[in-house]
C-alpha cells in the first residue's frame, strides 16, 4: 500500500449500477449488510438510461407516428405532427423518474452509492477513480456487474464523416431528427428495433447484414415473420452482405460476390453486438481469468473466485437484463449464507421488433435433437378473434413438447407476444404437460387464446 492510501472498508461493494447491481445492492441490504455500490455512470446501467427504456419509449412513438397507416382500415383518419426535441425529452423524462426511484430504493436501503471507475488493487480491495479523485475501498464481498459496451467497428466510429453521421446504439436513441437515408449495420434485436422504429417515423433505412438470415439468434420462423413487415414499411434488407467502407456521402457495401455498391446515406447505426466490460477491471489481481470473448467465469451461486461474484452481461448466456436481475438474487443470498444457485429451466427472449417476435425453451429442431419424439404445433392470428379486432393478425403461436408431452419451448410472432411469453416461461419451469395448458381456461376474445389453441392441437 502507498503511504496515505487510507481504505474505507464495505461488507459487500457491488460495481455496477444497472438492473443485476441494484438489484444485488437492493437485496443485499434487506440480508443486513452494509453495502456501496459503485457506478461510474448513471444509476441503472444501460438499461435505464441508454438501452431498454429509452428505446422501448422510441418504439412505442414510432408506433403512434404510423397509426394512420396500421389504422387506415378502421375507417379512423389520423394525422400525426412530428416533434423531435419533445419525443426525445419525453424519453429522458421516462429515464428520469425510472432513475430517480431506484435511487430512491437505494437510499431508502442505505445503500451508499459512489460514482467512479473502479478497478482491482487487490482481490480483497479496489481503487475508485472519478477524475482527479482516487478512493480506496476493501471489502468482505464484491459483485461485478459492470454490464456491457457495443462494440466499435473499425471505420465507423461514432462522430461525423463529411456528411455522414456514424452512431451507436446510444446515439441512435438520443437524435431529435428524423434522419432522411439511414443505414443499419447489423441484423440481431438491436438493429431490427432501431431500424424500425426509424422508418415508422419516416426514414429511409436499409439494413446490413453480413448472415444470411436477420435475427439469426432465434428460431428462423420468427425472422420470417419480421422480414414480411420490414418489406412493408419499405425497409431494404441486405444479407449476405457487409459494409467495406464509409465515404462522406455514404458507405459502400459489399456482397457474397465481392459486388460492391455505393449507397448514399446521412446516417450510420453501428449495431454489431456488444463486448463485457470487463477489460479495465484489472482482474489479473484477484486471480480470475476471463475467457476469450471476456466473460468471468462462475459457478451456480454465481462466485467467480474467493469472495468476488459476477452477474450479468460479463457471464455467460444472453446479455438481458432479467437474466442479471435473477442473477442478482442468488449472489445476494448465497453471500448472506442462504442456499442458492442459479440454474434456470428456460429465459425468455424478446425482440420489440414488428411484429414482436419472443422466443423461450427449445426450438422445433433443438427438441428433436435431444428427443426424437419430440413434436410441435402452431396456430396463425389470422384465426384469433382479438387480433382481428386490433387490425394486425400477423403471426402465430408455436408451442414445442417432448415425448412425454411435457412443454419444452415456445416461439411467438405477433401483437404484444412479449405479454403472452411468460406463461409459457411458467409452464416449462413447472414441467407442465400440454394437457395442463390446453385444459387451462383462456379469456375469450385474447391472443392468448392462440396458446390455448396449440396446446388442443397437440
Amino acid at each position: 500500500m502507498v503511504v496515505g492510501e487510507i481504505a474505507d472498508r464495505a461488507e459487500v461493494v457491488v460495481v455496477g449500477g444497472g438492473p443485476g447491481g441494484y438489484e444485488a445492492a437492493l437485496r443485499l441490504a434487506h440480508h443486513g449488510k452494509r453495502v456501496v455500490l459503485v457506478e461510474r455512470d448513471a444509476v441503472g446501467g444501460v438499461c435505464l438510461n441508454i438501452g431498454c427504456i429509452p428505446s422501448k419509449a422510441l418504439i412505442h412513438q414510432a408506433e403512434l407516428a404510423y397509426l394512420p397507416v396500421t389504422e387506415a382500415d378502421t375507417g379512423v383518419r389520423l394525422t400525426p405532427t412530428i416533434d423531435g426535441t419533445a419525443m426525445l425529452a419525453h424519453r429522458r423524462n421516462i429515464v428520469n423518474g425510472l432513475t430517480g426511484g431506484v435511487s430512491g430504493l437505494l437510499q431508502r436501503a442505505k445503500v451508499e452509492v459512489w460514482t467512479g471507475a473502479a478497478r482491482f488493487a487487490r482481490s480483497d480491495r479496489l481503487v475508485i477513480e472519478q477524475g482527479e479523485n482516487v478512493k480506496h475501498l476493501e471489502f468482505d464481498h464484491c459483485v461485478l456487474a459492470t454490464g456491457s459496451r457495443p462494440i466499435v467497428l473499425p471505420g465507423f466510429e461514432p462522430g461525423h464523416r463529411g456528411g455522414v453521421n456514424v452512431l451507436d446504439s446510444t446515439g441512435a436513441l438520443a437524435l431529435e431528427e428524423v434522419p432522411e437515408r439511414m443505414v443499419v449495420i447489423g441484423g440481431g434485436y438491436i438493429g431490427i428495433e432501431l431500424g424500425t422504429a426509424w422508418a415508422k417515423l419516416g426514414a429511409s433505412v436499409t439494413i446490413v447484414e453480413m448472415g444470411d438470415r436477420i435475427l439469426p439468434g432465434m428460431d428462423p420462423t420468427l425472422g420470417r415473420v419480421v422480414s414480411r413487415r420490414l418489406k412493408d414499411l419499405g425497409v431494404a434488407v441486405l444479407l449476405n452482405t457487409k459494409v467495406s467502407a464509409l465515404r462522406d456521402t455514404g458507405v459502400i457495401v459489399e456482397d457474397g460476390s465481392q459486388d460492391r455498391t455505393d449507397l448514399s446515406v446521412d446516417t450510420v447505426i453501428v449495431c454489431v453486438g456488444r463486448r463485457p466490460n470487463t477489460d479495465q477491471l484489472h482482474l489479473e489481481a484477484t486471480g480470475i481469468t476471463v475467457d476469450d470473448r471476456g466473460l468471468v467465469p462462475v459457478g451456480p451461486n454465481r462466485r467467480a473466485h474467493g469472495s468476488i461474484s459476477a452477474i450479468g452481461d460479463i457471464t455467460a448466456g444472453p446479455a438481458l437484463a432479467h437474466k442479471a436481475t435473477a442473477e442478482a438474487r442468488v449472489a445476494a443470498d448465497a453471500i448472506a449464507g442462504l442456499p442458492a444457485a442459479f440454474d434456470p429451466t428456460c429465459i425468455p427472449e424478446v425482440v420489440f421488433s414488428d411484429p414482436e417476435v419472443a422466443s423461450v425453451g427449445l426450438t422445433p429442431s433443438a427438441a428433436k435433437e435431444v428427443d426424437s419424439g419430440a413434436t410441435s404445433a402452431r396456430v396463425p392470428f389470422t384465426a384469433n378473434g382479438r387480433a382481428k379486432t386490433l387490425g394486425d393478425a400477423a403471426g402465430f403461436v408455436q408451442l414445442v413438447i417432448d415425448s412425454e408431452r411435457t412443454v419444452v419451448g415456445a416461439q411467438l410472432a405477433g401483437r404484444g407476444v412479449s405479454e403472452l411469453v411468460s406463461e409459457l416461461a411458467l409452464a416449462i419451469e413447472m414441467a407442465a404437460t400440454i394437457t395442463d395448458v390446453a385444459d387451462t381456461i383462456h379469456p375469450h376474445p385474447t391472443m392468448a387464446e392462440a396458446i390455448m389453441e396449440a396446446a388442443h392441437q397437440l
